[in-house]
């Protein structure tokens, strides 16, 4: 039975119907213990797209039934080679073809942007579980994909935080920073601070390991900050920040983000920590850390459940994180497959 595959816009609500219910079953059967999020939450993502970006979006029918769906966005500033790739298909009609249909798809498309790789994110195996590929992974590597950069994805349970031994950590935090100051915020930045979130922001794929990935830095400036901040706030997406400010300059030096969807609370994600390397070895990487999980818990009570990811080679954020509490979750990595 042929496989026919339609791009559509996210205005047209039955299309993203479609999508969002075969994104929610095959999370359910990829990754469990990850929440897919309402269905309102997830119009208000296709409302309102990365900046600069170019989306596409399209659906696989197979006999008159939506069985498979694909995101494509097409970075327009910076790694305009590459292409990141979300493919979904609903587990009931898996091994018919559907994945390899779309993935053609999304190849020829790419191709005709001038694109030289498609990336992706795709689950690997759960601890304990090392020779049972995902489905995802299973399908990376059978199409030619290779694993350019492992990760790992912990998981931070908030009920069972040990307040002692986070206290300490705090303490001792605390007096490896003189000369810093913290300051928390949520939502958009202070005025004050946005040029150094900016260049904090742009540091991130400078300094964070990327494996065997083809990718560069993003440039990020005020204006594109600003924009990228008022996305998020469209979204609907509750964001905490924390920062470390060096007394002597003013300057913003260290920097960490947690943020919420906008129904689902009892999960958030652990985002970026940067701190300026002219700055480091005083602990301001575990002490913005620690005072921004603060932050979160007294304004979310229902939060459970925090997850992060972590390049499997980042040494220094990972210590941090076990330090908190951060427990695996889930081994996975990004994908990399050249057109």
């Amino acid at each position: 039975m042929d496989i026919a595959v339609t791009p559509f816009e996210p205005s047209d609500e039955t299309a993203l119907d479609d999508a969002y219910r075969i994104f929610a079953a095959a999370q359910q059967v990829d990754a469990p213990d990850v929440p897919a999020g309402e269905r309102a939450e997830f119009g208000l993502i296709a409302a309102h797209p990365p900046y600069g970006s170019l989306i596409h979006r399209a659906l696989a029918r197979r006999g008159g039934e939506t069985v498979g769906y694909l995101w494509l966005r097409l970075p327009q500033l910076e790694n305009t080679d590459n292409a990141y790739i979300e493919l979904f298909v609903d587990p009931a009609h898996r091994r018919h073809g559907v994945g390899r249909t779309l993935l053609g798809y999304a190849r020829r498309l790419v191709a005709e942007h001038g694109r030289k790789r498609l990336i992706a994110e795709v689950g690997g195996t759960a601890p304990g579980e090392p020779d049972r590929p995902t489905p995802g992974a299973a399908f990376a590597a059978a199409v030619g994909a290779q694993a350019a950069l492992p990760m790992v994805r912990r998981r931070l349970d908030t009920t069972r935080l040990d307040e002692t031994a986070l206290a300490t950590l705090h303490d001792e935090a605390r007096s490896r920073a003189a000369g810093y100051r913290t300051v928390a915020w949520r939502g958009a930045a202070p005025e004050e601070y946005e040029a150094d979130v900016a260049r904090l922001g742009s540091r991130l794929n400078i300094d964070a390991p990327v494996g065997d990935l083809t990718i560069e830095a993003e440039k990020i400036d005020v204006v594109r900050l600003r924009e990228s901040e008022r996305l998020h706030a469209l979204r609907g997406r509750r964001r905490y920040h924390l920062g470390a400010v060096h007394e002597q300059t003013g300057r913003l030096v260290a920097w960490t983000l947690i943020q919420l969807g906008p129904l689902t609370n009892w999960y958030a994600l652990q985002e970026i920590t940067i701190v300026d390397p002219a700055h480091r070895g005083h602990r301001l990487g575990l002490l913005v850390k620690i005072e921004n999980l603060r932050q979160v818990l007294a304004h979310e009570p229902e939060l459970r459940v925090i997850d992060t990811w972590n390049a499997a080679v980042n040494d220094h954020m990972v210590a941090i994180n076990e330090q908190l509490g951060y427990r695996v979750a889930e081994i996975c990595a990004d994908w990399q497959l050249s057109i």
